[in-house]
């Protein structure tokens, strides 16, 4: 089944995506939801007229997430856990600390756009987290897990 995405579905794709899913996905999920409509041939002319619409305004997010690239790019990250016996931390590190890390640096970015290695990291250490400021403009972000300061 042949859908037009009317929202960014993760791990799908973006709005105004064709994306060809499983017929239950789609007539039970996504369409209920309101998160795609069938790609019949008049929708799809209505998606290219509204692409081509939309093209100047697109260039001119890119441009601001390139912006923001580089400006995360400046960014030294630094996350404090818990340790125990050698490297392992207790508990682990995920997206969620990684976007309180950038808010403490003054940049603040919402924790769906970023995604840690793993989906968790449970080890000190040196890491890259993919950060998604537009489906053209992805990058990488290193972050240290460092332990916490005794108190």
């Amino acid at each position: 089944m042949e859908l037009i995405l009317k929202n960014d579905v993760q791990n799908l794709g973006f709005k105004d995506d064709i994306v060809t899913v499983k017929n239950g996905y789609g007539r039970n999920y996504l369409i209920p939801q309101g998160h795609a409509i069938l790609a019949t041939s008049s929708a799809r002319k209505v998606l290219a007229e509204n692409l081509k619409q939309r093209a100047f305004k697109e260039q001119k997010l890119i441009d601001d997430a390139r912006k923001l690239e580089k400006a995360y790019g400046k960014l030294s990250i630094k996350i404090d856990a818990k340790v125990g016996a050698g490297d392992k931390l207790f508990g682990s590190v995920n997206n969620a600390n990684v976007s309180e890390a950038l808010s403490a640096a003054g940049q603040e970015l919402d924790k769906k756009y970023i995604s840690v290695p793993g989906g968790s990291i449970k080890r000190l250490g040196s890491y890259n987290a993919t950060i998604r400021l537009h489906r053209e403009v992805v990058f990488q972000l290193p972050f240290d897990v460092v332990p916490a300061a005794e108190k």
